[in-house]
């Protein structure tokens, strides 16, 4: 069972996602928060696996609030995607910026939702390729390359580095086993072993470090 916090000043919305959500046999719905405050005492209270977090909530907002929540160590299991009614840049970049695994705007249909909350429990970041291209490029514009300690590149195999540029283009498992021959399970075994190896929380976290350490070029733009 997915463990689920739902986080939104709007009491209709938080109704909705959870009737949504708990049409599915596997999550469940813990806790609900009308501000960023509630959502870090419901957080440390329940320690759900996925947190959906509104940007925008009176008071500490979504983006302070993740970062709250990820900061804590009785969390470090919690992933938080960030939901927001705004498909704006600086909104996503805030986003992965405080350490969220995923960007999601709310007019998302209710399957969509759902598998959603799935694939940030298995570890994957909700990045789409075109999202993806569009945060990078502003993440490293505005924070240049800083490289992770030349000892952790050093760690890496040349396919290791060859999945990792692959994720930092936004390709799940499935594709860079397609790209690359192999398994999807081998593929997602390379990507663990670089996360590991660079000391990334997440999907999304690998691809900040890919571009700002060298390991992937600047994405094109469409």
């Amino acid at each position: 069972m997915i463990r689920v916090l739902l986080a939104d000043d709007q009491t209709l919305v938080r109704a909705g996602f959870r009737v949504l959500l708990e049409r599915a046999d596997d999550i469940e719905v813990v806790g609900e928060a009308a501000d960023g405050d509630e959502a870090i005492a419901l957080a440390r209270e329940h320690r759900p696996d996925v947190v959906l977090m509104d940007v925008r909530m009176p008071g500490t907002d979504g983006l302070a609030a993740t970062r709250a929540v990820l900061a804590d160590e009785r969390l470090a299991a919690t992933r938080v995607v960030v939901l927001t009614t705004f498909d704006d840049d600086e909104y996503v970049f805030g986003a992965l910026h405080a350490g969220a695994s995923g960007f999601l705007l709310k007019d998302i249909d209710p399957d969509g939702l759902r598998q959603a909350v799935r694939t940030v429990m298995a570890g994957d970041a909700l990045l789409s390729p075109r999202v993806t291209r569009r945060l990078i490029s502003a993440f490293v514009g505005r924070t240049g390359r800083t490289p992770v300690e030349p000892e952790r590149l050093g760690t890496l195999t040349v396919r290791e580095r060859e999945v990792v540029a692959l994720v930092a283009e936004g390709l799940t498992n499935q594709d860079i086993a397609d790209r690359l021959a192999m398994r999807p399970m081998t593929a997602k075994t390379h990507v663990n072993r670089a996360m590991t190896k660079l000391g990334a929380r997440d999907r999304a976290h690998l691809v900040v470090i890919a571009y700002r350490s060298g390991l992937a070029g600047l994405p094109r733009t469409e």
